[in-house]
């Protein structure tokens, strides 16, 4: 393997995101025309090895990550440690966003703010400024994808679209991180 792709290994995985060709090109400073070369050495080198590791390009870039048939292992070693309120923020996030933190807060409640600071700890939100306004906008990131084993979310409403949908009302039902209800068995009235 060239000194490119090699390098180009160890910014994917410092990173540990996506990244354009573009930005690539800047941290490898080098032209875009050596990263893509590059990139399909890297790339053909990681597909003939018998690892865990791929590269892949993604919507936002190329990026380093496990293949498919370790995914189980992730939830095994790394398990999700998030309450039932702080996910279903981070379900208003995914359906509505990016979204800014006041509509957020409008729609769950004031514990969305704290909902919003453990879901960017854990990395599956983040959180950005908006020029014209006070109020961050904040949507899913490329883990929420990954971690929830979903692709884009756009592609995944136009697939199913006699799916029943969250509503606002669902969303916006007041919660603590207590454990869900399970549904009461239905009864038959005819003997």
């Amino acid at each position: 393997m060239t000194s490119l792709a090699t390098t180009i290994e160890a910014i994917l995985y410092l990173k540990g995101q996506p990244l354009s060709i573009g930005k690539l090109a800047e941290l490898a400073r080098c032209d875009r025309e050596d990263i893509e070369e590059g990139l399909i050495e890297l790339m053909d080198e990681y597909a003939h090895r018998d690892g865990a590791l791929e590269i892949v390009e993604t919507v936002d870039g190329y990026c380093l990550q496990l293949k498919e048939r370790y995914r189980f292992l992730v939830d095994m070693l790394i398990p999700l440690d998030l309450g039932v309120g702080a996910l279903r923020t981070l379900a208003a996030i995914a359906l509505k966003g990016p979204i800014s933190q006041t509509e957020l807060v409008d729609l769950r409640g004031s514990g969305a703010y704290q909902h919003v600071q453990e879901l960017i700890s854990q990395g599956f939100v983040r959180k950005r400024r908006q020029s014209d306004s006070r109020s961050s906008l904040v949507q899913v990131t490329e883990k929420f994808y990954q971690h929830f084993e979903i692709d884009q979310l756009p592609e995944l409403r136009q697939k199913a679209p006699q799916a029943p949908s969250v509503s606002d009302q669902d969303l916006a039902a007041e919660d603590t991180d207590a454990p869900l209800a399970a549904p009461e068995p239905e009864i038959d009235s005819n003997p």
